[in-house]
C-alpha cells in the first residue's frame, strides 16, 4: 500500500475542502477534526446531532459529510436519508458514515439509505484518508429510483455475464457441466 501523503487529497486542493462531521461525541468530532487538519483541510464544520448536521449542511454546503451511525435524536441513517431528499445539488453530496457498528446489517442499513462510503473504528490516518480520496476522485453515479436515492451500490462494473444462467428463475434451463 502507498504511503499516506499529508495534506494531499487529490484532484481538488485540500485547504479548498469544506468537510462536514456530524457526531454525537464531542470526542470523536475533535479526532476527525484533527485527522483532517493533518490533510491540510482548513474549512471543517462539526454538528452534534443528524438535526443541527441537516441545518449547517444546507447553509455551508461542504464537499464531503462525515456522519456518525449512533447519534440521537435522528440517527446516521435517517440523517443521510434526509441528505438525499434535499434538493439538488445538496442531495448528492458525498456522506462517508464512520462508525464502530462493522456487522453487515449495519452497513446494508447504511448502504440503503445511500451513504457513499463506509469507515469503521477505530479510524486511521491511512484509512481516512483512502475514503476521502475514493468519494472525491472515483465518485460513483448517482441513482435516483422510486426506493432508492444515492450513489450506485455496484462498485465493480464487471463485463456482460456469459453463464449458462442469467436470472435466478432460469429453473427449466438445462445446465451441463463437463
Amino acid at each position: 500500500m502507498e504511503p499516506v501523503e499529508y495534506g494531499s487529497m487529490g484532484t481538488k486542493a485540500s485547504s479548498s475542502l469544506g468537510i462536514l462531521i456530524v457526531d454525537d461525541d464531542k470526542t470523536m468530532r475533535a479526532l476527525l477534526h484533527s485527522l483532517l487538519l493533518t490533510f491540510g483541510v482548513k474549512n471543517v464544520f462539526e454538528a452534534p446531532d443528524g438535526e443541527r448536521g441537516l441545518l449547517l449542511l444546507q447553509s455551508v454546503e461542504p464537499d464531503l459529510v462525515l456522519t456518525d451511525y449512533s447519534m440521537k435524536p435522528v440517527d446516521g441513517v435517517e440523517f443521510v436519508k434526509r441528505v438525499r431528499a434535499l434538493p439538488s445539488p445538496l442531495a448528492r453530496t458525498p456522506v462517508i458514515m464512520v462508525t464502530g457498528h462493522a456487522e453487515r446489517h449495519y452497513v446494508e442499513e447504511a448502504r440503503d439509505a445511500g451513504i457513499t462510503e463506509f469507515l469503521c473504528k477505530p479510524v486511521t490516518l491511512r484509512d481516512l484518508n483512502a475514503r476521502i480520496l475514493e468519494v472525491l476522485e472515483h465518485p460513483r453515479p448517482f441513482v435516483q429510483a422510486p426506493t432508492f436515492i444515492g450513489p450506485d451500490r455496484r462498485r465493480h462494473r464487471p463485463g456482460p455475464y456469459n453463464g449458462p444462467r442469467r436470472r435466478k428463475d432460469d429453473r427449466d434451463v438445462e445446465v451441463e457441466f463437463r
